[in-house]
């Protein structure tokens, strides 16, 4: 799943307490290097805890966090706090300024909390080689896969000659740690907000330590307890087919676009395996570079661009791939290669994704997304797969991680009918459970698709009564009972 950190100050929980009495869960103070304006009281630190709660007299983490509220709110009810999707991107790498008017903070006090292993916690579990691997890939035109498994074993071998337990680095410890930081700052009442990867953290937090939650609003989540491997191509073929019903019902006058399906089904299917050629100048660079790109290549140009801001251009790209037209989107994506991500913590991605998912999938159903859809046969949709978790060898977490959450904590959750990776599908598995769960459904919205819709803002509605039953405002929300 080729996830992005969005949401960053806008959006921004148990494990049995069987070891809770062996440690206590412990704040370090640090400066707010943020700007924050009069009238916001800020506290920034660490929370401090054991990387392995069954060895609390090992290995301490240093977690960080901000905690933001006005003057007058109170410091331990009505606080809302928020941790970013990935898994992999920290959620306070991005926060430079703190404003009156920031997000949450219109509802209580707010918290900005980074997962363990991410960028800015200690340790980070950082994976430079990766990156390096790919740009190398495609500047020698060598085996992607290969120098990417060459690079995992590499990056495994040397953050574990740190004495880092990886498999200490699941969505059960992060639980664990957000539980851990609402005791430690004695916070009574908490509302969990999560994106995608950390919609379905904050399920498991409600899951393990229920105590203290008020509510979950969770944009676009991916639940723990689905296998997303076998059925992330699914996922993306329905999303191209709310691509192709977009056109059916705004273009139909519009000759570009005409049986658009049928051709990017047979383009897609007929270049399966092959190659093609581009020069290449990367920025920064006086030589340019002969590079080989096929199928999958073109797919990311297209499937990148179904986001909540380029969804309307997607029929016009498919077009000109189609048309043999490579050379803008081609270049655009190398560009993203060869800058390379700096804000993410692919390792650990890994342990997280390892643990908790690709350790419970199954490989036949898996492979049988190719065969019932040829034109995306072969995409790799995640950049974690079975061969990379063979090399990053850590513990599946337990089989109580993929059980459904039943709960009766208020949840509200949203979805877009055009999200290439979190579909609706999944929200409606966990309303399934969940009683007092609202689910809004927003027409051409994708991944993130937020909470607002021709001007009415549920959220807000939401935050005021989360046991009040909402209505759809308008023909683009559809809010299911």
């Amino acid at each position: 799943m080729k996830f992005y950190s969005i949401l960053i100050v806008l959006f921004t929980i148990g494990i049995s307490t069987s070891f809770a009495q062996s440690y206590s869960p412990k704040i370090e103070r640090c400066a707010c290097n943020i700007k924050i304006e009069e009238g916001v009281i800020a506290r920034c630190g660490y929370l401090v805890v054991p990387e392995n709660r069954k060895r609390p007299d090992k290995t301490l983490l240093k977690i960080p966090f901000i905690f933001v509220r006005k003057n007058g709110m109170d410091s331990v009810r009505n606080i809302s706090l928020y941790t970013t999707g990935g898994p992999g991107y920290s959620t306070t790498l991005g926060i430079t300024k703190i404003t009156a008017n920031s997000g949450f903070l219109k509802y209580g006090g707010f918290i900005a909390f980074d997962q363990r292993g991410t960028k800015k916690a200690i340790p980070s579990l950082e994976c430079p080689e990766i990156d390096e691997a790919i740009k190398r890939s495609y500047a020698e035109n060598l085996s992607k896969d290969s120098l990417v498994l060459l690079a995992v074993k590499s990056c495994r071998k040397r953050i574990s000659a740190q004495g880092i337990d990886l498999s200490s680095y699941s969505t059960t410890e992060s639980a664990a740690d957000i539980n851990d930081l609402r005791l430690a700052l004695k916070i009574r009442s908490l509302t969990l907000i999560g994106l995608s990867y950390s919609g379905g953290l904050m399920l498991t937090v409600a899951k393990n330590h229920p105590e203290g939650i008020k509510a979950l609003v969770l944009n676009s989540p991916l639940p723990g307890f689905v296998n997303y491997e076998e059925h992330g191509l699914i996922n993306m073929n329905e999303a191209l087919e709310q691509v192709f019903a977009n056109v059916l019902t705004d273009s139909l006058k519009d000759e570009r676009y005409k049986d658009l399906r049928n051709r990017f089904h047979e383009y897609f299917t007929k270049i399966t395996g092959q190659h093609f050629t581009i020069k290449y100048l990367p920025k920064g660079k006086t030589d340019s570079l002969s590079i080989k790109y096929g199928k999958a290549e073109l797919l990311d140009a297209i499937i990148g661009r179904i986001d909540n801001n380029r969804l309307k251009s997607v029929p016009f790209v498919m077009n000109e791939l189609i048309k043999g037209n490579h050379y803008e989107y081609i270049s655009e994506l190398l560009d993203g290669v060869f800058l390379g991500d700096p804000t993410r913590s692919l390792g650990m991605r890994y342990s997280v994704y390892c643990s908790g998912q690709i350790a419970y999938s199954d490989p036949q159903l898996i492979a049988m997304q190719d065969q019932i859809l040829p034109w995306l046969s072969g995409y790799p949709f995640n950049n974690v797969n079975a061969e990379i978790c063979d090399c990053w060898k850590v513990r599946n977490e337990g089989k109580e991680a993929k059980t459904p959450v039943y709960s009766t904590i208020p949840a509200l959750i949203s979805g877009g009918d055009a999200d290439p990776w979190c579909r609706p599908f999944y929200n409606t598995l966990i309303k399934r459970y969940m009683p007092n769960a609202q689910v809004i459904l927003i027409h051409n919205r994708a991944h993130g698709a937020g909470f607002g819709a021709n001007g009415f803002d549920y959220l807000e509605e939401f935050m005021a009564d989360p046991f009040k039953k909402l209505k759809s405002r308008s023909n683009n929300v559809i809010i299911q009972e």
